[in-house]
């Protein structure tokens, strides 16, 4: 669901609701993946200029609607010169220690025009609803309190963030939920073995309705310069 075209079409309607985006905004996205998020905006928007993407992945199916650069964010934002309306950063921020998130939004911060924002998403750390299985849940709440931790940290870095919540009703086949898995499409799932893998897919199997309904929720944090 995280690439379907209507996941992609809530979150930017959230986005441009939450951040006050338009035609002429200047639009960064750390860690894009893709770009599909970029792309729809681009379409959008009619946004007269193209939005740039980082990632350190360089997919080769990658949205054509893009300024593309395969570059971590810090040494991006380090030699950058170029001012934005918005800095998203989508489920990334969590894979750096603390003192790099603090490093990172300082460089955020000075790459913003005044009035720009910084908006970044972590999975809901409360009553998530994504399914899972034994050894993936305990990875998951490890990672939701790590989150905690890192949000938080934020609060007191920037005290006037202000907290929003983007949910999504998702409706998927066990079957395609059972690729994703396969596919390692969370962060939590990186590291298991192969073995841990096929148990997990066996007990989701075992757990799960052929059909597969709950809310992929996601936290916002809105910086303003």
């Amino acid at each position: 669901w995280l690439s379907s075209t209507s996941y992609i079409k809530s979150f930017n309607k959230f986005l441009i609701k939450e951040t006050k985006l338009n035609k002429n905004s200047e639009i960064l996205d750390i860690g894009c993946g893709r770009g599909k998020i970029l792309g729809n905006l681009t379409s959008k928007l009619r946004l007269a200029n193209k939005p740039i993407g980082i990632d350190i992945e360089q997919h080769k199916d990658r949205d054509k609607r893009i300024i593309f650069n395969k570059t971590d964010a810090i040494s991006y934002l380090k030699k950058n010169r170029k001012k934005f309306d918005l800095i998203l950063l989508k489920q990334t921020i969590h894979f750096l220690p603390l003192k790099d998130i603090k490093k990172l939004l300082l460089l955020c911060m000075n790459c913003l025009n005044s009035g720009g924002r910084i908006a970044i998403f972590t999975l809901a750390t409360s009553k998530n609803e994504i399914p899972t299985f034994l050894k993936m849940k305990k990875k998951l709440s490890r990672s939701l309190k790590r989150d905690q931790k890192m949000l938080r940290y934020i609060n007191v870095l920037y005290p006037g963030s202000i907290s929003k919540t983007f949910s999504f009703k998702v409706k998927i086949s066990r079957e395609k939920y059972v690729e994703m898995i396969k596919n390692r499409y969370i962060s939590t799932l990186l590291n298991l073995s192969s073995s841990d893998i096929l148990k997990g897919i066996n007990e989701i199997s075992r757990r799960y309705n052929k059909n597969l309904n709950f809310r992929d929720k996601l936290i916002c944090r809105i910086l303003k310069k």
